[in-house]
């Protein structure tokens, strides 16, 4: 396999691998940057472990840039971060002294391909290095926080989470540019396997968020965990509990922006972690028959839609429209005999739930959790028009509660339409097209998205003389109304009769 580094890359390696030297310590590029690079996957940053003060390596690595990037450092936690941009060419004529390695830093060759011979392919942007002292750790069990002291790579690398992150490059004088892979990472990788360097229950129970991550790494990569690891998962999944709700929900967003969800979804589900961390999900699995007749498994439906959402977008919260479009689904559940399951309402009940369980995750409780609700509260309205006579109301209303979110409502509901019958399908999104269009042609004529009615309810008030009571908010909605069903043209002469007439049969009278 081979490893490709940018220019930029290989120019800021350079300048740790002098920095260390002059500090007279040795210094390693680990993790992910290393396992990105070796599978041909976007890299944004890269951590850098050294056996000694990482803070004080960050410091020296920015005194080698111009202008010299801002340190950001954590004393308790003994890392450091600069991030670079723009600094290439600024910075290249400046340290043309440096633009090679010295003889005493010269790349040794080894069977790994060293970062000297690293192919380099130019990228711009950012790229951030975090710098931290090799160390060890040891966890009480009810604390997800080590006692940390300063180690070896050795310990370094026995305390990370997998193998295929526990591999590390090395920039020192000796032996700059060898792998150093004490675990077979780079032998899982070609499996595609997920497996961690120590016991993998003490591995998790260190640290559960773990967990989470192995789950999220083999949804984004595609990878397998291996049955050892996805056991101690199993046998570990109360230990959760004790990780902060954060830390978790950023690990399901991470799942939840894999290329294909389903699988970490499943995997949660199969491994009990999300009976804890979402149980509302966990309801919906499973297909219950009476008299012979069954409902569909809504918990893989729902992956399945997920899964269409995901092949069109990368907008989280969209996504998280399709996780939980038919989470209201298990409490409206019931059986009617004679005619089988129902689950009348399940969209408004799903639509009250999202505010609870946005809150319960630490989601955004503002702009981001009212589009997912609405989004939950009208996925059957698009699809229930392909079952009637389409009226012109009935697109006029649809657009105007969807408003600019009509796009992303289409696009959920065409997920929506999952059936193994695969000439189902194909009449249903017939149909779709069919409602698609009507949309666009009505949204043409009247223009009604994020449409507000001409007579306004201070408008009302003024000429009726009124107080904010009901009867100004009768008046408005019935204007409102008409418009919508087409009763009035929705112009200001047209709503301002009606409103005269309507005022009349409450016995208002304008004032003079």
């Amino acid at each position: 396999m081979d490893i490709r580094c940018t220019e930029k890359e290989l120019f800021v390696f350079n300048k740790i691998a002098h920095a260390a030297t002059d500090l007279g310590i040795e210094a390693w590029i680990i993790g992910g940057f290393v396992r990105d690079k070796i599978i041909g996957r976007t890299t944004k940053d890269a951590d850098i472990v050294c056996v000694g003060d990482g803070i004080e390596l960050a410091h020296r690595v920015a005194d080698r840039f111009n202008p010299r990037p801002h340190v950001a450092f954590f004393k308790t936690y003994g890392t450091a971060q600069i991030k670079l941009k723009d600094f290439y060419k600024k910075d290249e004529e400046a340290n043309d002294a440096e633009s090679s390695l010295p003889d005493a830093v010269e790349t040794t060759q080894v069977e790994e391909p060293p970062v000297e011979n690293m192919p380099a392919v130019k990228e711009e942007g950012a790229f951030e290095i975090e710098f931290v002292g090799a160390r060890k750790e040891s966890y009480r069990y009810h604390s997800r926080n080590p006692e940390v002291m300063p180690g070896t790579i050795k310990d370094d690398q026995d305390r990370r989470d997998f193998t295929i992150n526990a591999m590390a490059i090395s920039l020192n004088k000796d032996d700059y540019g060898k792998l150093i892979d004490p675990f077979d990472g780079m032998q899982d990788l070609e499996n595609k396997l997920i497996r961690t360097p120590l016991d993998p229950l003490t591995t998790f129970s260190d640290d559960p968020l773990r967990m989470m991550r192995a789950i999220r790494f083999a949804a984004q990569l595609g990878f397998t965990i291996h049955p050892p690891v996805f056991q101690a998962i199993k046998d570990n999944a109360e230990r959760i509990r004790i990780i902060t709700q954060e830390r978790i929900t950023d690990e399901l967003n991470k799942i939840m922006l894999s290329p294909k969800p389903s699988v970490g979804l499943d995997l949660l589900y199969q491994s009990g972690l999300l009976h804890i961390v979402l149980p509302q999900m966990v309801d919906l699995a499973g297909a219950e028959y009476v008299d012979g007749m069954g409902h569909k498994d809504n918990f893989y439906h729902t992956l399945q839609v997920i899964d269409n959402i995901s092949r069109h977008t990368n907008d989280l919260w969209l996504r998280w429209a399709a996780l939980l479009h038919d989470i209201g689904k298990p409490p409206t559940k019931k059986f009617e005999p004679g005619h089988g399951w129902t689950f009348h309402g399940h969209e408004v009940v799903g639509g009250r739930m999202v505010p609870r369980i946005f809150q319960k995750l630490k989601l955004p409780q503002h702009e981001k959790m009212r589009f997912v609700r609405k989004l939950v509260e009208l996925h059957l309205r698009p699809i229930s028009l392909t079952k009637e006579d389409i009226t012109d109301s009935a697109i006029r209303r649809l657009l105007f509660d969807a408003g600019d979110d009509i796009d992303a409502l289409m696009l959920l509901c065409s997920a929506d339409i999952t059936s193994k019958n695969k000439q189902k399908v194909k009449r249903f999104l017939e149909n779709f097209e069919l409602v698609k269009e009507r949309l666009r042609e009505v949204e043409e004529k009247d223009r009604i998205r994020n449409w507000q009615p001409p007579i306004t309810g201070e408008m009302v008030m003024e000429i009726f003389g009124l107080s904010p009571c009901k009867q100004v908010g009768d008046i408005k909605n019935a204007i409102r109304e008409a418009i919508l069903d087409g009763k009035i043209d929705n112009n200001y002469d047209a709503a301002y009769d009606f409103m005269m007439e309507t005022a009349a049969g409450m016995g208002l009278k304008p004032v003079v």
